[in-house]
């Protein structure tokens, strides 16, 4: 399911990046990117969501959270003196669009990075662009695992970090015949491979696997399926607005999360009120970060999110990673002295932050971060109660090398890059 960039234009992108490189910069701050955008007195970021379709109902919030971390930063005194120029752009839930925007936004804005996207189609949209013309892409939502970009840092979830400690808890619970639901695209059916593979190995039962199209609202079949798998729990990785749907025909048809339990991975506090929370109470979600997570620092995020945002606003997981991308290039630019992409990437390893979900370290090598498990269950109010967590930040492991029933899921462009990522 993996969406390429056409051959014409990676082609153009790889001319465009070598007449960049061969024009230069007047600044010498600036060298990645195809040079970047720094002007006396800013320095612009290029900030990529989907703000329409059927992502949007997701990836809105996560473009507020990533403004609100550049206006405090702005506050602050910027970086390295420089003010944060934020350039907004919508992907418009579309995996094209994503790509052609941001080349857009490295080759004629110029920006020093960019924080954005949320589904893996989008995100291998962009993988080529950002490569190809030597860009920073910082990506805040949990995914797959099974690829390393020297140019891409993860600040979201990898496998062994949220849906690992998933299935963990369910094994834990004695829910062990198990239904896998997604969207039909790159990142429910690569997680479903490694849930196979991890049920093979630990006694657990899959009754069914069943995919819907992003947006196809219709869940009356693959519902129905489920009901008649009789399965102890479903594993749901479905995106946006699909879930509506599905959650909805659940309840109608008579199930409880007494009957039959659902693990979702990208339902979160945002999604909870779209979805219908009378639909959703009672079952759970496997995150990293709650708007409930008890930490100080947290207390001020929610405070000023809901100050900026409105008071009944629900901050969430992609939420946090996108506020912390912004902080983590704010403190590896910093380091480095430079807006650079390559000095900048090489600051990053390392990095130790006090963040709203804990304290967050940047993996010296991988480009992905340590986090903590959590497990959740929606309640009443549309929060989500943490029912179980990990006791400390999981190494991330995006081709989950540390796991023997994983051996052989990463192959071809995934092992070159997790083994040049060691």
């Amino acid at each position: 399911m993996r969406r390429s960039a056409p051959k014409t234009l990676i082609a153009s992108l790889a001319l465009a990046g070598v007449l960049l490189a061969a024009c230069g910069s007047d600044d010498d701050t600036a060298t990645g990117g195809g040079g970047t955008a720094t002007e006396a007195s800013t320095v612009k970021v290029g900030v990529l969501q989907s703000l329409s379709g059927t992502m949007s109902i997701s990836e809105v919030a996560v473009k507020n959270s990533e403004l609100l971390a550049i206006e405090e930063i702005n506050k602050a005194g910027g970086v390295l003196g420089k003010q944060i120029e934020p350039i907004v752009r919508d992907g418009k839930s579309d995996w094209p669009t994503f790509a052609q925007e941001l080349e857009s936004l490295i080759t004629t804005e110029k920006v020093a990075v960019t924080f954005g996207g949320w589904t893996s189609a989008s995100r291998k949209a962009m993988k080529p662009v950002v490569e190809g013309l030597d860009g920073l892409l910082f990506y805040p939502v949990q995914y797959e695992g099974l690829e390393v970009s020297p140019n891409i840092f993860y600040t979201g979830a990898t496998t062994n970090q949220q849906i690992v400690p998933g299935l963990d808890y369910l094994k834990e619970k004695g829910l062990t015949r198990i239904f896998l639901v997604g969207s039909d695209y790159v990142f429910p059916r690569t997680a479903n491979k490694e849930i196979k593979a991890y049920a093979a190995a630990n006694g657990m039962e899959i009754l069914g696997e069943e995919y819907l199209a992003l947006g196809d609202n219709n869940a009356q079949g693959i519902v129905q399926k489920v009901l008649d798998a009789n399965p102890q729990a479903v594993f749901n990785t479905l995106n946006g607005d699909t879930n509506v749907s599905f959650f909805s025909e659940l309840k109608a048809k008579g199930n409880t999360p007494e009957k039959i339990q659902t693990i979702s991975v990208s339902i979160a506090e945002e999604e909870t009120a779209g979805v219908g929370v009378d639909n959703l109470v009672g079952h759970l979600v496997a995150w990293n970060y709650y708007q409930t997570t008890d930490n100080p620092r947290n207390k001020e995020f929610v405070a000023a999110f809901q100050a900026k945002y409105g008071s009944d606003k629900h901050t969430d997981d992609p939420i946090e990673a996108g506020y912390n991308s912004v902080y983590i290039w704010k403190a590896a630019v910093e380091k480095a002295g430079t807006f650079d992409v390559a000095a900048v990437t090489k600051a990053a390893g390392g990095l130790v932050l006090d963040t709203p979900e804990g304290t967050l370290t940047v993996h010296p090598t991988n480009h992905h971060v340590f986090k903590t498990a959590r497990i959740g269950v929606i309640n009443s109010s549309g929060l989500i109660d943490e029912v179980w967590n990990s006791g400390k930040p999981i190494q991330p492991d995006p081709c989950l090398d540390t796991y023997p029933w994983a051996a052989g899921l990463a192959t071809g462009e995934a092992r070159a890059e997790c083994d040049a990522a060691k």
